[in-house]
């Protein structure tokens, strides 16, 4: 009997035999597609000739940051409760959501007169939680993460009678979000490779169900953020299994358990995950916003992450799925900033030099001559690791990238300067 998977260099590999859920088909996202029809947004696949010049092939853009609601959540949230009798409609719905499936479940059941009680994680962003409530839903805080809020909804579920609906453990959920591969196949008939970001899974098993369906040659590639990984542990055991602990910026994939139905469906159809680390997805949102002038939330942005990370392994034509936009706007100085400073372009230099008159102004005028950009200047004489005439400077600084930046620093200390730290 064949291993479940093997685990190296930020991926796994996942074996083909393993069982599928048998109770969905392609069938069942073709009628998910129909359902949808004047409902979602069918957004153009973007070309991405920046991307494409990494990967040595046309490369493109999902934008499902577009989608109405902001992410892809919309198409299995309404697919699920447009399907719901009279009955289950009129005691409700109940969802669990860090943001984006809240605002899919809160405008498809505005859409559909359906009353919607959502429960988000205390650390759910002000703006998502703004939209969820915007659209007439209910929203109530529990936990401080996802999964402790899903424990929440569930319990009210019971109590009150509301459907829960999940946000990715469903089969109707999966063949909504499935509808996205479908397109996919429209727009790029050619495409050879889709790389999916991933939480809980229900989009990539979606996708990877529509496209292995009807391109079993296209590969599908899952894409995870290292700090709430579940999938590469879950396919080397052959089960879900959670994690211990979580922590990412990428809050919208965050989910510290596969689910059941896209887990299984993910084992047959999806050739690997990638894990990829907070910088590389800090780097993918500034490049998606510098070059292709998208808004992208950081798990919305874990597919072009995996690509820049590795992207001679990825064959042409790509398409690279952008799963949310919905971003809050102070988590994205912070990404901007991580990005320019994992990118080699912003960069915290501590400097020991004499205190005397004139140190600063010299170290600045070396600066300068390279044509750095200096954006900020702190002083700090208490430094144990001081000598008595030393006085520690610290200078945030904009370069060109990692090659001027090493420049520079190697001129300093050509110098004379003693360099502390570099960050």
């Amino acid at each position: 009997m064949p291993d479940r998977g093997d685990s190296f260099g930020g991926r796994v590999l996942v074996c083909q035999d393993a069982p599928v859920a048998d109770d969905l088909t392609l069938a069942d996202i073709e009628a998910a597609s129909q359902r949808l029809e004047g409902v979602v947004r069918r957004l153009p696949v973007h070309s991405a000739r920046w991307l494409s010049d990494r990967v040595g092939g046309p490369a493109f853009l999902a934008t499902e940051n577009l989608q109405r609601a902001g992410s892809f959540k919309i198409r299995g949230a309404y697919n699920r409760l447009s399907q719901l009798n009279e009955s289950e409609r009129a005691v409700g719905v109940v969802a669990a959501s860090a943001g984006n499936h809240a605002q899919g479940v809160a405008l498809a059941s505005q859409m559909l007169g359906i009353q919607a009680t959502i429960f988000m994680p205390r650390s759910a962003s002000m703006p998502k939680v703004t939209a969820t409530r915007d659209y007439g839903a209910d929203v109530r805080f529990h936990g401080a993460t996802l999964d402790e809020a899903l424990v929440e909804a569930r319990s009210f579920a019971q109590e009150t009678g509301a459907i829960f609906i999940s946000p990715f453990d469903h089969p109707d959920i999966v063949a909504g979000q499935g509808t996205l591969g479908l397109e996919i196949l429209e727009q790029v008939p050619d495409v050879r490779t889709i790389v999916v970001c991933t939480g809980g899974g229900g989009l990539l098993a979606g996708v990877a169900l529509a496209v292995g369906s009807l391109r079993p040659d296209v590969r599908v590639v899952g894409a995870q953020a290292a700090g709430a990984a579940a999938y590469p542990p879950s396919l080397i055991a052959g089960h879900p299994v959670p994690l211990k602990t979580m922590r990412t910026m990428a809050d919208g994939i965050a989910v510290g358990r596969p689910g059941d139905v896209p887990f299984a469906i993910i084992q047959k159809y999806v050739r690997d995950i990638r894990v990829v680390s907070e910088d590389m997805l800090a780097k993918a949102q500034l490049l998606l916003l510098e070059r292709s002038k998208l808004v992208v939330e950081p798990g919305g942005a874990a597919a072009v992450a995996a690509v820049i990370d590795d992207p001679t392994s990825f064959e042409a034509p790509l398409v690279a799925v952008l799963s949310g936009g919905n971003v809050d706007p102070l988590v994205m100085m912070r990404v901007i900033r991580h990005g320019l400073t994992a990118g080699g372009r912003f960069s915290q230099v501590t400097v020991h030099v004499p205190d005397r008159p004139g140190s600063l102004a010299g170290l600045l005028a070396e600066i300068g001559a390279w044509d750095a950009n200096v954006v900020d200047v702190s002083h700090l004489r208490t430094n144990p690791r001081l000598a008595v005439d030393e006085v520690e400077i610290t200078i945030d600084l904009e370069t060109r990238g990692p090659e001027h930046r090493e420049q520079l620093l190697e001129h300093l200390r050509t110098r004379g300067y003693r360099i502390a730290e570099v960050h």
